[in-house]
């Protein structure tokens, strides 16, 4: 199309007022079955890279820019989050599309390799905790989800012993015919979706009556909405 492929990265895929939406814009991609020629993937990673460890960032993961600190993200699924927990998933998101780009670069390597060690460091310290006994969970649902997709990426440590016992604390926060109480629904159905583990597939099964109906619906028109009913069929494939 006459157009370079470094500049294609910045005018598609990187947002440079936003961290999120270049998050964003990385996990569509992949979600659609598409990916970035080499060249790309290196120019975002780099990106990337370069918010690791700026002021707002949480545990010396990766920052957002002013606004998305002030008003809060929105994650793949379409749920706002905002605050201390904006800031946890932001950096857990954003490594785990870092791991996914699957670049050879050393400062997107040392990038990662600081965030995960920012994260490891805050899981050590709640391990400390006597009232924290479940390996898999962190301060709230929201942000135990956001650890769980950085996990299934192959980011952090223990992956399997967390994601299963991180998932099985979701049974016994089961309410009403399909939720969880603390999880948002779609970011959790999200996650379970990419776990390939007795866990999560008891967990989609439970949460089944609150999918059907979407996948069953016409196509909506809006970006959220549209992923939401794919994301309904594919969690109900996995069952």
């Amino acid at each position: 199309m006459g157009v370079d492929d470094e500049a294609t990265a910045r005018l598609v895929i990187i947002d440079e007022g936003s961290l999120s939406k270049t998050v964003d814009a990385v996990a569509a991609l992949a979600w659609d079955g598409g990916s970035l020629p080499a060249t790309q993937r290196r120019r975002v990673a780099r990106w990337l890279a370069g918010r690791q460890g700026l002021p707002g960032a949480y545990a010396d993961t990766f920052a957002g820019f002013a606004d998305e600190l002030e008003r809060g993200i929105v994650v793949f699924t379409g749920e706002r989050i905002t605050s201390a927990s904006a800031k946890h998933i932001l950096g857990e998101e954003t490594s785990r599309v870092l791991r996914q780009l699957d670049v050879t670069d050393p400062d997107a390597q040392r990038a990662l390799d600081g965030a995960s060690a920012g994260l490891m460091s805050c899981l050590e310290r709640a391990a400390r905790d006597p009232r924290h006994t479940n390996p898999g969970k962190y301060c709230c649902g929201k942000c135990t989800v956001g650890l769980w997709r950085n996990l299934q990426a192959g980011n952090l440590d223990r992956h399997e012993e967390r994601l299963s016992q991180g998932i099985g604390d979701l049974r016994r926060r089961r309410k009403g015919e399909h939720e969880w109480q603390a999880y948002p629904f779609w970011y959790t159905v999200l996650a379970l979706t990419d776990v390939d583990l007795p866990e999560a597939r008891q967990e989609l099964t439970y949460a089944a009556p609150g999918l059907e109906p979407v996948a069953g619906r016409r196509r909506p028109t809006t970006v959220y909405a549209q992923r939401r009913q794919d994301l309904a069929r594919r969690a109900l494939a996995r069952i």
